[in-house]
């Protein structure tokens, strides 16, 4: 089933109030970012709460009871190796919650609903999982 550009994230953008008033996550429609991308689609996606580095600590974070997973450390948690399938499968999931928590948007649709056939979805997924291999903590 494909989602419509329409669709509402929960992490899309961030509207940050005053210090002594909380911290609150708008929802707005998905941006369409180039396939051939994995930065822009990284800082358009995943930074609100990964943070630009990747290392957990963006604007949304503060929001969350777990904070989002330090991105730069999945190689290292990984014997020193980046886990690239694993990464790929877990942008893949098309089911809720299967890959976390139910905070962390389900990547599949959504990355499909930006894409204009299932090879720019893959070609979406690619391009990502490099990109967030070049963050990778050394």
């Amino acid at each position: 089933m494909r989602i419509s550009m329409s669709l509402v994230l929960f992490l899309g953008s961030l509207v940050l109030l005053a210090q002594d008033k909380p911290t609150t996550v708008e929802k707005v429609p998905i941006t369409p970012t180039a396939a051939s991308s994995g930065k822009d689609m990284f800082t358009h996606y995943c930074a609100s709460c990964h943070g630009l580095s990747g290392k957990g600590d963006g604007p949304a974070a503060a929001t969350f009871k777990k904070a989002p997973a330090d991105l730069t450390l999945l190689a290292r948690n990984n014997g020193g190796k980046y886990p690239a399938s694993h990464v790929a499968a877990t942008l893949s999931i098309e089911e809720c919650c299967v890959h976390g928590s139910k905070v962390m948007p389900v990547w599949g649709p959504i990355l499909s609903s930006a894409s204009r056939s299932p090879g720019e979805t893959q070609q979406r997924i690619a391009n990502l999982v490099k990109y967030i291999e070049t963050l990778q903590a050394h």
